[in-house]
């Protein structure tokens, strides 16, 4: 099992679907067990929550999709059947429950994801600018304590 701290690592993806450097050559990591990943959906201009939490295994560390919630509904954002509606959200549970990596569009045309945890949420942007293209977010290790 791998030792350090347990967190998530973004990482920007060049064309060919490889890491890019993003100035130290390495990902950037985030310490944290629990997060929320946030956007705004493009055209319907709703909200959209994930929560995952982030757990160690051997193989080292991986994302656990928890619960996720849609403000609305509207084209191409339609909540699944057993979604719940309350206080204007749909709650529901995410049906892949360990995505292996979270391929997250960014575009300049569209305000970017919020990354939510400790009761705060700062753009992704804070933690690694943009490309305009995909960013991926991965559970991980760091070795620094």
């Amino acid at each position: 099992m791998s030792t350090g701290l347990i967190g998530v690592c973004l990482a920007l993806l060049g064309s060919a679907g490889t890491v890019v450097g993003t100035g130290a050559g390495e990902p950037v990591f985030i310490p944290v067990q629990q997060f929320t990943l946030a956007w705004m959906h493009t055209i319907e201009k709703v909200r959209w929550e994930e929560d995952y939490a982030v757990e160690s295994v051997a193989e080292g560390a991986v994302l656990k999709a928890v619960a996720a919630r849609v403000r609305g509904s509207g084209a191409g954002m339609e909540p699944p059947p057993d979604a719940q509606l309350r206080n204007g959200w749909y709650h529901y549970t995410p049906q892949i429950s360990h995505p292996k990596v979270l391929r997250l569009t960014r575009s300049s045309f569209a305000v970017d994801y919020e990354f939510c945890s400790d009761g705060f949420c700062r753009p992704l942007s804070d933690f690694l600018p943009s490309n305009g293209g995909i960013t991926r977010l991965t559970g991980c290790h760091s070795n620094r304590k």
